[in-house]
């Protein structure tokens, strides 16, 4: 459930910021934002946008899936500003 991904993003930003906004795009499973140091499954406008299945995404935030990997798969595919999806790796590294 999305929810339970966005908690668990919401624990790891405690401590952090994260700038700029940016949305897991999930397709008909929803949405995950990060925007204002906030998780939420609320869609909304964003400065970036990648597009992934939920079960893609839960690899993604747990390590087994490299970003880099993802897009030359296409498992992931990701739009907008590219410097935010950049910010995010060292937000989960």
């Amino acid at each position: 459930m999305l929810q339970d991904i966005a908690d668990g993003i919401q624990k790891g930003l405690n401590g952090k910021s994260f700038d700029g906004s940016l949305k897991f795009d999930c397709g008909d499973e929803g949405v995950i934002v990060l925007a204002d140091n906030t998780a939420s499954t609320e869609d909304r406008e964003t400065d970036c946008t990648i597009r992934i299945s939920r079960e893609n995404l839960s690899k993604l935030l747990t390590g087994k899936l490299n970003p880099m990997t993802g897009v030359a798969l296409g498992k992931l595919k990701i739009s907008g500003n590219m410097g935010v999806a950049m910010k995010l790796g060292q937000l989960l590294g």
